[in-house]
């Protein structure tokens, strides 16, 4: 780390900052598997994360020459713990992933590797470095050599070498992770893996301009996506929506009728790391209306731009709006509930907590416009 980051760090003026900068002190300092041995030493060049996975890029050292690249991969398994315990199992020690890396300019490659549990960063994880072998008569520390090897802690996979010699070119990570073969420590073959491959995760595209055409938008993802850009630089003029009929409404629901429809344009969805899972604009046209519904292990905020409506929340959801006035609404998938009709204009902002509802409708007669991000509150 450049020392030069501690003063930037503490200077009163930049105390502010401590929420952004805080992270990266955290990634440069916490335990590798090399450092068992204060023979070596690594330079973390990059890090991201998305839900439970965490992906590193770096550089290691002995002896205070540089050794290889790597990448490490850590996940916490959460998600693919709950699912095994369904089944009566467990995860013991060792879970596997399935990896590609995407460099640029060049093709994909892909590998399947083993992860391991290490009680000092609480997650599974595997170093794949470019190269095992010291330089010259340079030999590994006897405390960090029965980490190294095939399908070890501290790995090499062939088919990633060459890309591992310019880390820099690795620009995104595709992830998905499963069971061990064996269950441990009974020993017998699990004929029937289970996966955390994002758990059905989809995301959005304009393929049709059909509103709800049947679920062409919808794009089936079987993986984690992590992704190495730094940043992004766009206009919402020049994304193409995605359009939706009666968005969120049940059958039933006599506020159903064929011109209700309203516009996603779908921001950032997959390049969003942590929990995030997508930031979109909405439009909904004058006199249309985005289905009240529930929210369950996410959260949702609304922020209106343009336009005057009425947004839905639960009664009891937020004390303050006690005093504005009671509907009784269909909440999709769900019977009916008593709400609160909550007048939005510019600046208005709606936000729900998991287990809270909201919904929203434009009493105008121009467009209601509002940005929106979700994420996964668990």
């Amino acid at each position: 780390m450049d020392v030069r980051f501690d003063q930037v760090y503490t200077d009163p003026e930049n105390q502010i900052f401590r929420v952004v900068f805080f992270p990266d002190r955290i990634y440069h300092s916490r335990y590798l598997n090399a450092t068992r041995s204060t023979r070596y030493r690594y330079n973390v060049r990059e890090v991201r994360s998305v839900a439970e996975a965490t992906v590193l890029k770096g550089e290691v050292y002995l002896d205070g020459i540089f050794l290889s690249t790597f990448i490490r991969i850590e996940y916490k398994a959460t998600r693919l713990q709950e699912v095994a315990r369904e089944r009566g199992r467990f995860l013991e020690e060792e879970v596997l992933a399935w990896v590609k890396l995407h460099p640029e300019g060049n093709h994909s490659q892909e590998a399947t590797v083993k992860l391991f549990f290490c009680p000092w960063v609480g997650s599974y994880q595997v170093e794949i470095w470019q190269t095992l072998q010291p330089l010259g008569d340079t030999v590994h520390d006897i405390k960090v050599l029965d980490l190294i090897g095939n399908r070890n802690a501290i790995t090499k996979v062939p088919v990633f070498s060459e890309t591992l010699l310019d880390i820099y070119s690795i620009k995104k990570v595709e992830l998905s992770f499963r069971e061990s073969t064996l269950d441990l420590p009974a020993g017998y073959e699990i004929k029937d893996p289970l996966w955390d491959n994002n758990f059905a995760r989809s995301f959005q595209s304009p393929v049709s301009d059909i509103p709800s055409d049947n679920g062409k938008n919808t794009i089936d993802v079987n993986n984690y996506l992590v992704d190495f850009q730094r940043g992004w630089s766009l206009h919402t003029d020049d994304i193409k929506p995605v359009r939706y009929k009666n968005a969120m409404m049940n059958d039933n629901d006599e506020r159903r009728f064929d011109d209700n429809v309203i516009e996603m344009k779908w921001v950032f969805q997959r390049e969003l790391g942590g929990n995030l899972v997508f930031f979109h604009e909405v439009t909904i046209p004058p006199g249309m209306i985005e289905g009240t519904h529930r929210h369950i292990g996410s959260e949702e905020l609304y922020y209106i731009t343009q336009g005057d409506g009425i947004a839905y929340m639960a009664e009891g959801d937020d004390p303050n709006t006690a005093n504005y006035n009671t509907v009784e609404l269909p909440i999709y998938g769900l019977e009916k509930r008593k709400c609160k009709e909550i007048p939005v204009n510019p600046g208005s902002v709606i936000f729900t907590k998991s287990g809270g509802i909201h919904g929203i409708k434009n009493v105008s007669d121009k467009p209601l416009k509002f940005v929106a991000f979700l994420y996964h509150s668990t």
